[in-house]
């Protein structure tokens, strides 16, 4: 019985990208509807590989269908499936009207019916303030401020009501050490502007003719060494190899004002194996400092840690024509390439030592593709992918560049699941510059290492 459910498991895993989503959801609803054992198995897998398809594209009606799924077949096999079940509800709840709130009295405010014809403009820090700018000079009644305390979730909120109407959607500003601020049209003749933090903030405002100008200070910052160790438990004797990409006579790629990939990735390499060491994880570099090593020896020493995890880390880079457009966070797990952007990517990883290539040989690349790794590597790298955005997204605007297969030689022959990090383009003056402060790469580091968290709680 268990040598036919890790057959099945294996073809599955194959054939997971030959069928189209409703296709898969169907045969996976097919395979639910039985109640033989193996074949609420074989559902459960298809449920699972849809859910990793939905959020690889974005797709939160497959997601929903697949969350669905899984909970319902993980309960007859007697899986904890809590998680998904979890994520499942906080879908649905969401989707459900939320009942109006009411705006909590301001005995310094006037109340006053306005119907305002005022459109805002621009919205932009300036010295450290935040400037909106509006088309018509604002009246004294046009604004109300309060503040409030919500002891449910144990947050600040510093709330500014302005008469007027937006030009473009709602939007999510960022400033450092505040956990976020929103500006959305509350209701047609009110522009709302939410400051939220989990302590006490300092709020200052003017307004001075078309524009109403806030100044926001936090009444302490946020200590990173506070945020290193992980809010839950786990069982963490595990072994996870870190591969800082290039290395000695391989600068890697050359970015903006000549900051070298090689260097940038060591340094949040190191910082990952800081946190995850503190958070009791038994952790290896494949370098320690500015060292050549050939690309099949990184996974080889993997293989001889007897590594629960691999994770390869680099920085992107493109030619100077695109320098200033190509930017974002990618992660990779080893598959056959089905997209060109992500056979430049590997194209461009792989030229260091091109006698892996033949090393390995085609036959030996694809009996790789085949393991069972493909499915764990790609969960790997989702988690990697979701938890880095959230860190770094507290407090940077960074985009996301999804997670994709492609045939990096550098995670050819890893026993494990492997994942290989593009932490940003080295080539973008912004990105660039974020890459080389140490402030960025540990809030970096914290992200992947949080990353590294959820995939052993979900798996």
């Amino acid at each position: 019985m268990v040598r036919l459910l890790a057959t099945l498991f294996l073809v599955f895993v194959v054939n997971i990208y030959a069928l189209s989503d409703q296709e898969q959801l169907n045969k996976a609803r097919k395979y639910a509807a039985s109640e033989a054992k193996v074949d609420q198995f074989c559902a459960y897998n298809d449920f699972k590989n849809l859910y990793l398809r939905a959020l690889m594209n974005g797709d939160e009606k497959l997601k929903v269908h697949a969350l669905g799924g899984i909970v319902k077949c993980g309960k007859k096999l007697h899986i904890d499936v809590s998680q998904y079940a979890d994520e499942l509800y906080e879908i649905q709840s969401a989707r459900k009207p939320i009942p109006k709130q009411k705006t909590p009295k301001n005995k310094y405010a006037k109340r006053v019916k306005v119907h305002s014809s005022h459109k805002l403009k621009s919205v932009r820090w300036k010295n450290g303030r935040l400037v909106l700018t509006f088309d018509k000079k604002l009246r004294s009644n046009q604004l109300n401020y309060f503040s409030l305390y919500d002891s449910k979730i144990k947050k600040y909120k510093y709330v500014f009501d302005i008469h007027a109407s937006m030009l473009t959607k709602s939007q999510t500003l960022k400033k450092q050490d505040i956990d976020k601020i929103k500006l959305a049209q509350y209701n047609p003749n009110t522009l709302r502007l939410v400051i939220q933090n989990d302590s006490k903030v300092s709020i200052s405002f003017k307004k001075s003719a078309n524009q109403v100008i806030i100044k926001i200070v936090p009444s302490k910052k946020k200590s990173y060494k506070a945020t290193v160790t992980a809010p839950t438990r786990l069982d963490r004797n595990k072994v996870i190899v870190i591969d800082a990409g290039h290395g000695g006579k391989d600068p890697g790629a050359i970015g903006y004002r000549r900051y070298r990939e090689k260097v940038v990735v060591l340094q949040i390499a190191k910082e990952l194996q800081k946190i995850l060491r503190s958070r009791g994880y038994h952790v290896y570099m494949t370098r320690k400092n500015d060292k050549f090593i050939k690309l099949r020896n990184r996974t080889r020493f993997a293989n001889r840690k007897k590594a629960d995890l691999f994770i390869s880390i680099h920085a992107n880079a493109v030619g100077k024509k695109n320098a200033k457009k190509a930017h974002g966070l990618e992660c990779y797990f080893l598959d056959k390439s089905r997209s060109s952007r992500a056979k430049k990517v590997a194209a461009q990883e792989n030229s260091a030592d091109m006698s892996e290539m033949d090393y390995y040989g085609k036959q030996s690349f694809l009996t790789t593709l085949n393991s069972h790794n493909i499915v764990a590597s790609n969960k790997l790298a989702i988690d990697l992918q979701r938890s880095t955005l959230a860190s770094l997204r507290k407090k940077y605007k960074v985009k996301d560049g999804g997670v994709r297969p492609a045939p990096f030689w550098v995670l050819v022959g890893a026993q494990m699941p492997a994942v290989l990090v593009e932490v940003g383009f080295i080539t973008h003056p912004t990105e660039a510059r974020r890459l080389v402060n140490r402030n960025y790469q540990k809030q970096m580091a914290l992200g992947l290492a949080n990353g590294v968290e959820r995939y052993f709680r979900n798996n």
